[in-house]
């Protein structure tokens, strides 16, 4: 067994040993030739109790952590929402840690933010500013879980106000608000590109 195997184990027997093994995670993982998010996903994942328990270990990584351990967190977020034999799924637990994601200027932390968990548990206005965020950040919407389904008209009113201000300021719309307003649906403004 590799570092990574013995610190599953030692997370797994108690879950605040993941506070000190997450950040050195990474620089394990490269020695053995693993993907350190992966590796730092799986930690997670292994984190046994209460609901309350996993969110108080996950919340306390994420507010420490750098980028690479934020997005670690992020995307280990919807293997927490769901139960195991040793572990409670936070349900909507971490949804501040999601919401500061959100505010951030970090493509890499938004693109993380808006995955499975968010389409499950945030709001409609929250997910809707999360999408019109990605487009403005040039963030590829693949990355938007269950964006079809979750597209509403006001998601559609909100890209065309964002796609007209735009071409008012002369300037190019990011080609994901197409994904959103098809253009020949967007408002018109003389002089504008696309």
């Amino acid at each position: 067994m590799g570092w990574s195997d013995d610190a599953r184990h030692a997370v797994a027997a108690d879950p605040d040993a993941v506070l000190s093994l997450f950040p050195a995670a990474a620089r394990h993982a490269r020695a053995e030739g693993l993907d350190g998010q992966e590796v730092r996903v799986r930690l997670l994942e292994a984190v046994p109790g209460g609901a309350d328990t996993v969110t108080r270990v996950a919340t306390t990584l994420y507010q420490r952590g750098d980028a690479a351990e934020k997005q670690a967190v992020l995307a280990a977020l919807p293997d927490l929402d769901r139960p195991t034999q040793t572990r409670d799924a936070v349900g909507e637990r971490l949804l501040p840690v999601l919401r500061d994601a959100l505010r951030t200027n970090d493509t890499r932390l938004v693109a993380a933010a808006l995955g499975p968990y968010a389409a499950a548990h945030l709001d409609d206005a929250a997910w809707r500013q999360g999408v019109v965020k990605a487009i403005f950040m040039g963030i590829d919407l693949d990355a938007v879980a269950d964006l079809e389904g979750r597209t509403d008209d006001e998601l559609r009113r909100m890209v065309r106000d964002y796609v007209a201000e735009r071409r008012a300021a002369g300037r190019e719309v990011p080609a994901d608000a197409w994904r959103i307003v098809p253009a020949d649906q967007s408002t018109p403004t003389s002089g504008s590109s696309r």
